[in-house]
């Protein structure tokens, strides 16, 4: 089996205004994801999947076989809203992609090894790849053990406004829950959630998207999508999300989640004022050596 990297590469980029996950960082025109994908094959990762969307995959296509498929094997799988709703009528509203959990379910045709998931547009840092990598290996054989890069809050924020974030509750190194909150914005020392009113410390463990899962998820994300669906499918802009998924699997008891430490220090474009940052950081580590100045060459 092949350790596999699935990126979600299907966001509109509604805070960015426009497409993100394809937007030039690197000197030589290269995208966030491509510093990811370079990353986790050095993790030993084998394989990638892209999610997009079908309006986009023709340019991801094009733009990723010419440079990545020369690496590593690569699939493409398209996040259709009419995809996995298993007879569930799509609502004639919903314009936006179903969520990050339903990304992940979009997957479930392709994905029949241990695999990592990550957003296409976060620079999460070497080590994340090399902690989820170890993992991925030395577990492979129990399909109910996850795992998550545990990332600090304060390391995970933008100065140009809220961000999402799955805050985490962490016990021996065990994750016991995660709550998904949509706009978390900076308080002086402490960052406050501002669809709940609640306030974490800057040393909170949060949930990047950053997982490594076992094909056993992809019962469970059906099951729970036909729930979510029932419930919640006629509001247009409702998502899916996929550290919901998993918390709600541990509280069943269906699987545990290690919570892998990284000390990385995220960056990403949430917003297009976040461009300068992410360009100058990338920047930064080709002059330290970490990334070649032209990365597939």
């Amino acid at each position: 089996m092949k350790n596999t990297l699935v990126v979600l590469a299907a966001g509109i980029g509604s805070r960015y205004g426009g497409l993100k996950q394809m937007d030039p960082v690197g000197p030589s025109g290269e995208f966030i994801l491509d510093y990811s994908v370079y990353d986790a094959m050095r993790a030993g990762f084998e394989r990638v999947v892209f999610v997009v969307r079908r309006d986009i995959e023709a340019t991801f296509r094009n733009v990723l076989g010419n440079r990545i498929g020369e690496h590593i094997e690569t699939a493409y799988v398209c996040q259709e809203m009419s995809a996995c709703l298993d007879g569930y009528p799509l609502p004639a509203e919903r314009k936006k992609p179903w969520g990050t959990a339903h990304a992940t379910l979009v997957c479930r045709d392709v994905v029949d090894a241990p695999f990592a998931v990550i957003n296409a547009d976060d620079f999460y840092g070497r080590e994340s790849f090399v902690v989820l990598g170890r993992f991925l290996q030395d577990t492979a054989d129990d399909a109910t053990r996850y795992a998550m890069a545990g990332f600090t809050l304060r390391n995970t924020v933008t100065a140009h406004g809220s961000v999402a974030r799955g805050v985490c509750d962490v016990r021996d190194g065990r994750l016991v829950g995660v709550v998904e909150h949509t706009a978390i914005t900076a308080d002086g020392a402490r960052f406050r959630s501002e669809e709940r009113g609640e306030t974490f410390p800057g040393d909170a463990i949060v949930s990047m998207n950053t997982w490594a899962l076992k094909p056993s998820i992809f019962a469970s994300l059906e099951k729970q999508f036909a729930g979510f669906l029932a419930a919640s499918g006629e509001e247009p802009k409702v998502e899916f999300f996929l550290p919901t998924v998993v918390d709600t699997m541990i509280k069943r008891g269906e699987v545990t989640v290690d919570v892998l430490p990284t000390p990385c220090t995220w960056f990403g474009t949430t917003y297009a004022e976040d461009k300068a940052r992410v360009v100058a950081e990338i920047g930064r580590l080709v002059d330290d050596g970490r990334y070649p100045r032209n990365l597939w060459l």
